[in-house]
């Protein structure tokens, strides 16, 4: 009992150093965020107070408007922390397939099965929607690249669904911070043993970067292919 007490102790002062954290980086992107949150918080805690002076029960309305009063601010707090962390990986190389690994249950992302010199870049990600191509790069160099893949895919899952999403912010195209509504929009057309299946095949066909260690999240903006490099599938 005693471990189970110290463990959950030590790993408070984690949890309060990320949030702190959360807040620094979110508080760079959105100077604001400090007036927000407290508005947010004095506001509801003060609705729910009058109602209980009306009522004639400002205690318990007073606790009960505390408690949502914390639960509306951090709603606030994370929905204004996703969209600063999502403003400063826009145009990032690589950053879709840090939001493709946080999509959901029932989704396998493979980061950069095609990609040229020029850091155009498509990841792939297997689902019951079946299979979802995301670019991100140059909208006219991306389209070979996507067309490649589709082509190499066809020969071994003709019988799947394939869906192509190009990230940007061009007419079209799909906002970083839209893509996994998106793609949780897409209809579902598979069990789950036919995904399994479909991931199967897919290992076995192979990828550009299955032998090259990748970094988690964005991609270095110096990071190039190597020369002599397969431009893509």
């Amino acid at each position: 009992m005693a471990r189970k007490e110290t463990a959950a102790d030590a790993a408070e002062p984690g949890r309060l150093k990320q949030i702190a954290l959360t807040y620094k980086m979110t508080r760079k992107a959105d100077p604001k965020i400090g007036l927000v949150l407290a508005a947010v918080g004095i506001l509801t805690l003060g609705v729910f107070l009058a109602i209980g002076f009306l009522i004639g029960h400002p205690v318990y309305l007073g606790i009960l408007g505390l408690l949502l009063a914390f639960l509306a601010t951090a709603i606030v707090f994370g929905r204004r922390a996703e969209r600063a962390a999502f403003g400063q990986m826009e145009g990032q190389p690589g950053a879709a397939a840090a939001v493709l690994d946080n999509v959901g249950r029932g989704w396998t992302t493979t980061p950069a099965v095609a990609m040229n010199r020029s850091q155009d870049v498509v990841h792939r990600a297997v689902g019951k929607a079946g299979i979802v191509l995301v670019a991100e790069g140059n909208p006219n160099r991306v389209k070979s690249l996507l067309a490649a893949e589709k082509k190499k895919m066809a020969r071994i899952v003709s019988d799947v669904p394939v869906h192509d999403i190009l990230v940007g912010t061009g007419e079209g195209q799909v906002e970083l911070k839209k893509l996994r509504t998106t793609m949780l929009k897409l209809p579902r057309v598979l069990t789950g043993p036919q995904v399994t299946a479909t991931n199967d095949r897919l290992r076995a066909m192979g990828d550009l970067m299955s032998n090259m260690p990748l970094p988690k999240g964005p991609m270095p903006k110096g990071m190039r292919m190597p020369r002599g490099g397969p431009k893509g599938r």
